[in-house]
């Protein structure tokens, strides 16, 4: 990336005022034209969108949207429409016991209904409320009971199985903190009480020795901030056998959605342990040494995105994807979706730009190092709210265009005589654009910054 430092807030001011409006357009047209009984929309196919994959995971981006509309516009129709889908559609999810996805679809719903209220953005119900804290409460503990142990702590294991840890679930920690923190607990057998801050310490050591590189010697594709989207082990000793891919090229390779859930996760993280009190940390190892490993694996994983991402903050979808080296000299210049050899993915942008201003502002933006992830994180925000990614086809359901879903598999649509996928939307990608754009509307606007667990610590 080529890293603007001229950009500020007020220059996104117009294109975060258009952006809202065509989200808010966005919205509508799903509720209308999508029927939730095919399942949770994933990505859009010729602009509508379509269920597709492994598990309902996006369920929660959809609802939460509205949610996130509301909060940023005020506009009561798209709050009505989040709490009411919330209510009729999301159960399920609650106590879905085979993902690792409830920081995802819960924390999206009940988590942003239940910090708009504690926020006193809408009307104080307490049995509302309540209803907000139970289905968060159990969120967290049932993603919490999806464990692995290992010698020196544990994961919280994907849909794969036991033996796998995804970069991803990272961030779905925030379902155990936000669960944690409404004074909950994991009971297992013989009553025995787990504790929700625990096992998420852990699953953050586990995720940032394992899945994050430092480019201290563990294999020959080892480079500082690398991630591997998979980390696999032997589950009957524990040992740690080799990084996988399921949605990358490789391995080896660092798939540019699996950075950029680290980038974003860690720094929320970060911004948690800030406010916990030092005793409650101490039987985990303490505030430096966690800190410490947080800031780190947030560190290298924005340093690896800076480096790695061309000079407008749009990565490719893999840094190591096998026909890069035809586009010659791409790293120096925009990212080109329309290219003949490999997608670019403004999900991860999106994710990784949120990412970015979370740790710079966590450093301090009067810090040179905090500023540096600051403008890197406007300098991606500002290529996304403009053209070519931000849908203003008024019949495309998606709002941020170009992303990829699984480039290996051949799932995403690639246009008549095209060569590769571009010009799509998926529903991660515009519920975090959206995270991304509130995130930058009320520091704009300078309103309290918005955090996962708003209103549960003083």
């Amino acid at each position: 990336m080529i890293v603007d430092n001229e950009i500020n807030l007020g220059c996104l001011a117009s294109d975060l005022a258009t952006f809202w409006e065509l989200s808010g357009q966005k919205i509508r047209l799903i509720e209308e034209e999508y029927t939730t009984t095919q399942g949770a929309p994933v990505f859009t196919w010729q602009g509508k969108y379509i269920p597709k994959g492994w598990t309902d995971w996006t369920q929660g981006f959809q609802f939460g949207s509205a949610i996130l509309q509301y909060d940023a516009s005020g506009d009561e129709e798209f709050l009505a429409l989040g709490k009411r889908q919330t209510v009729e559609q999301m159960a399920p999810h609650v106590s879905h016991v085979g993902v690792h996805d409830h920081g995802f679809n819960n924390v999206s719903t009940y988590g942003n209904l239940l910090r708009l209220m504690n926020e006193g953005r809408i009307p104080s119900d307490e049995f509302e409320r309540q209803f907000y804290m139970m289905a968060l409460k159990v969120s967290g503990a049932v993603q919490a009971n999806r464990w692995t142990d290992l010698p020196d702590g544990g994961y919280m294991y994907s849909f794969n199985g036991p033996h796998s840890l995804f970069v991803d679930t990272v961030r779905s920690c925030r379902s155990l903190m936000v669960s944690h923190l409404l004074g909950h607990s994991l009971m297992g057998e013989n009553d025995r009480s787990i504790s929700l801050l625990g096992r998420t310490i852990d699953h953050l050591k586990a995720t940032a020795k394992y899945s994050v590189f430092y480019g201290e010697g563990r294999d020959s594709y080892d480079e500082w901030g690398r991630t591997a989207h998979e980390s696999i082990f032997n589950v009957n000793d524990g040992n740690f056998r080799c990084p996988n891919s399921q949605q990358g090229f490789s391995g080896f390779t660092t798939w540019t959605r699996g950075v950029a859930w680290a980038m974003l996760g860690f720094p929320e993280q970060l911004e948690l342990l800030a406010v916990l009190d030092d005793a409650e940390l101490e039987p985990f190892g303490g505030r430096t040494e966690l800190e410490a490993i947080c800031l780190k694996a947030a560190k290298a994983s924005c340093d690896w995105f800076i480096d790695n991402t061309p000079t407008d903050g749009i990565p490719y979808w893999d840094g190591g994807a096998p026909n890069l080296h035809r586009l010659g000299d791409y790293l120096n210049r925009p990212a080109d979706p329309f290219n003949e050899w490999e997608p670019v993915d403004s999900s991860a942008a999106a994710i990784g730009a949120q990412g970015l201003l979370r740790l710079g502002r966590y450093l301090g933006r009067d810090t040179e190092e905090g500023q540096r992830y600051w403008q890197a994180g406007l300098t991606a925000s500002k290529t996304m709210l403009g053209d070519p990614y931000i849908s203003r086809d008024e019949t495309h359901q998606g709002l941020l265009l170009h992303s990829i879903y699984h480039q290996p598999n051949g799932w995403d649509y690639v246009p008549e005589g095209s060569k590769i996928a571009y010009g799509e939307s998926c529903m991660w990608g515009d519920y975090h654009m959206r995270e991304l754009a509130l995130y930058l509307h009320r520091n704009l606007k300078e309103q309290p910054d918005c955090y996962f667990f708003g209103g549960l610590v003083n």
